[in-house]
């Protein structure tokens, strides 16, 4: 009869240690799902297209007509949702038929400071789809700004024809996924 009475005693005492541990396990669980949702949910894409300012002009129409084709998909999952071009004329005639055809206005990089433009972008599209299209001399410093990727050496004219795909979560380290065509 001692012994059950014993046990009686110390249940009582150590149920409320267990509730304690038990609830801040659940809480911590709930805090990382909540930090595992935030930070993968708002990740922005940003995809950087280099432009040769020296290719001729009917090639230039047929690529800019080329990429109105390929990222102009006017409805559904995947629309863009901003468009910017750097200061050259090529970059902005590149530019132009992709962002008629989406009726979004084409944001023209003031300067030709790269990590400014990069930084722009992830600011005001945050979580968002975004083209940059920009010259050769901005190409590797935007895909730098936006993923920590350096290039080692100066692009010439056939590298105009890749295209980086930057994602960036968050929270964590940027993707980056380089597309040749």
């Amino acid at each position: 009869m001692t012994n059950s009475r014993v046990k009686l005693q110390h249940r009582p005492f150590l149920t409320p240690i267990w509730v304690t541990a038990g609830a801040a396990g659940a809480a911590f669980l709930f805090a990382l799902l909540l930090i595992w949702v935030w930070g993968t949910a708002g990740s922005t894409t940003v995809i950087v297209i280099p432009v040769d300012p020296k290719i001729a002009a009917a090639a230039g129409e047929e690529r800019a007509q080329m990429l109105a084709r390929m990222f102009g998909g006017t409805d559904g999952p995947g629309r863009l949702d901003a468009i910017y071009a750097s200061s050259t004329p090529g970059s902005r005639l590149t530019a132009t038929p992709l962002a008629a055809r989406l009726r979004i206005p084409l944001n023209v990089a003031a300067g030709t400071e790269a990590k400014a433009l990069a930084r722009r972008a992830l600011r005001e599209h945050g979580g968002g789809r975004v083209l940059i299209v920009a010259h050769l001399d901005a190409f590797p410093g935007i895909v730098e700004a936006l993923s920590g990727v350096v290039y080692d050496a100066k692009l010439d004219a056939e590298d105009y024809r890749v295209i980086d795909v930057v994602t960036v979560p968050r929270i964590g380290h940027a993707n980056l996924l380089r597309l040749n065509y």
